[in-house]
């Protein structure tokens, strides 16, 4: 485990002491963790610094074979290894002489995905990336027996590193620096989780920097901040806390440490609402009664940011959906899955008329009582818990871009569910039991009023999650959403055939007909 003796005025050097073997393979157990195919690991130092033993060591990690025969490679110059983690290069460049030498190494032959760990890259020259760790191996002045290492990130690796001598120090602080660590596959964000496990306890660990401002696209403005997404994890402790406060089985908040996005809160278990068979009626049943139940309370729009019984940062408001968010949303469709998907480009005229549809649908939608939206309430962040009662047996994650918005949104997110097909007769089912228990509540509570914002808000949900999800495959080179795809033109043809949305449906019809009137 990385313990620093200092951290440098620069966050992207860290120096240590290696005090044994054992501390040198603990420190190649914890970078493995951070490795991922196409890394450059670069090792410097004089001869006997522990350059070649910190490299076996570490091979025998990724290899996950602690006998693992790793010969110094320094007359075979290069010597390359199959782990099951990704390929390696393990390469020792002292006999080179001139960087032409380096040509004739052929590294390449191990593809663009290998792991390169170099000794002596001073050798390099023009050859070294500006993407990579470097590793610097010294004796130590007080113990003979220790080695000092003074790492250093460069490029993306500067952040990578800061980032996790900060997960670090964090789980030190707060009691999990002997957990086991294991990854949780994420989200669609730059989010990452992992499961903590104590031989008494476990929870989630939650790493979530601020979110950076892309380029601005509209008045100035990202993408973000149009679409009212959160910058930090601030938004998920002040909606995590409101939840709870509303008998919501939202994660409690164990530990945090705000600014740079770390937090360890209650692990809800891995129980989903959905099978490999699909929806589990009960299960979405229960969530459906949340909803209803949530809509019904009077919700403030203002709510602390709070870890335990102390406040820690000023209040979380809850911004506002309007009109622009959800406008700027639906364009990523004509950005991504027309020209991407379908190879269709529009004119202008097209393109003004798709937007001036929109905002005469969705304006209304906009002018009526609102309240919170968690935005992602699907089966992907919805966990069954049934050791607890009622609505309890909901666990809800992944709500830090809540906003106050129409309570027909999270209704359809749960009901048109982007990962899996939602029947048309569970989900009609499931519609009469959150309309009958709104009009238990409430009796001027409008079923038509509010069945016409939910063709509306599904219309706009797929017509949004058709492009997000192609942009996730062509910017962010994931293309396992691409697989969603007939689930959400199932559910757009579906609410395009609302009456109230008949001139938005001319238009898909006229500009996809393959996509609204396909069977």
């Amino acid at each position: 485990m990385i313990n620093p003796l200092s951290q440098s005025h620069f966050p992207n050097t860290v120096l240590m002491e290696l005090n044994g073997l054992k501390a040198t393979e603990a420190l190649a157990r914890d970078l493995a963790r951070l490795l991922i195919p196409g890394d450059f690991i670069t090792l410097g130092g004089d001869l006997g610094a522990g350059k070649t033993a910190f490299a076996r060591a570490l091979l025998r990690v990724l290899a996950d074979d602690p006998e693992l025969e790793v010969p110094s490679p320094t007359f075979t110059l290069i010597q390359m290894y199959d782990t099951p983690v990704m390929p390696v290069v393990h390469a020792d460049l002292y006999r080179i002489k001139d960087q032409s030498e380096l040509e004739e190494l052929g590294w390449e032959e191990a593809g663009p995905d290998s792991l390169l760990l170099i000794e002596w890259p001073d050798r390099l020259g023009d050859f070294l990336p500006a993407d990579r760790l470097e590793l610097s191996f010294s004796l130590s002045a007080r113990n003979p027996d220790a080695r000092q290492v003074a790492m250093r990130g460069y490029g993306r690796w500067a952040e990578r590193l800061g980032r996790h001598v900060a997960v670090q120090h964090f789980l030190r602080l707060h009691g999990w620096s002997e957990a086991i660590r294991m990854p949780i596959q994420g989200d669609a964000s730059t989010r990452a989780y992992e499961r903590l496990k104590k031989p008494d306890q476990q929870a989630i660990l939650m790493i979530a920097p601020r979110r950076p401002d892309g380029p601005p696209i509209r008045w100035g403005k990202p993408y973000s901040a149009l679409a009212k997404l959160s910058e930090s994890v601030h938004a998920f402790v002040a909606v995590a806390h409101g939840l709870r406060e509303q008998g919501v089985s939202a994660p409690a908040i164990l530990a945090a440490d705000l600014e740079p996005g770390l937090l360890i809160v209650e692990d809800l278990g891995g129980q989903g609402i959905a099978d490999s068979k699909g929806p589990i009626a009960e299960r979405y049943g229960v969530a459906t009664d949340l909803l209803a139940h949530l809509h019904h309370q009077t919700l403030p729009p203002r709510l602390p940011v709070a870890v335990g019984s102390a406040q820690k940062a000023d209040d979380h408001v809850l911004p506002d959906y309007d009109l622009d968010a959800l406008c700027i949303e639906v364009e990523l469709l004509l950005d991504w899955y027309l020209p991407h998907h379908c190879q269709v480009s529009l004119g202008g005229a097209s393109h003004n008329q798709f937007v001036a549809l929109w905002r005469d649908v969705l304006t209304p939608l906009t002018q009526q009582s609102k309240t919170w939206t968690l935005r992602d309430y699907h089966s992907p962040n919805l966990l069954w818990l049934p050791e607890r009662e009622g609505i309890k047996r909901i666990g809800v994650i992944d709500f830090q871009d809540a906003v106050l918005g129409h309570p027909a949104y999270d209704l359809v997110s749960l009901l048109q569910d982007a990962r899996l097909l939602v029947s048309e007769d569970l989900e009609l089912e499931l519609l009469r039991r959150y309309l009958t228990a709104r009009k238990s509540q409430d009796e001027t509570f409008d079923m038509v009023e509010f069945m016409a914002a939910y063709a509306a808000l599904g219309a706009q949900r797929a017509t949004k999650i058709l492009g997000i999800f192609i942009r996730l495959d062509r910017r962010d080179g994931k293309p396992d959403y691409l697989r969603h795809l007939p689930h959400l033109e199932v559910y757009l043809r579906r609410n395009l055939r609302h009456p109230s949305l008949g001139e938005l449906s001319k238009w898909f019809q006229t500009t996809l007909p393959q996509l609204v009137w396909a069977q």
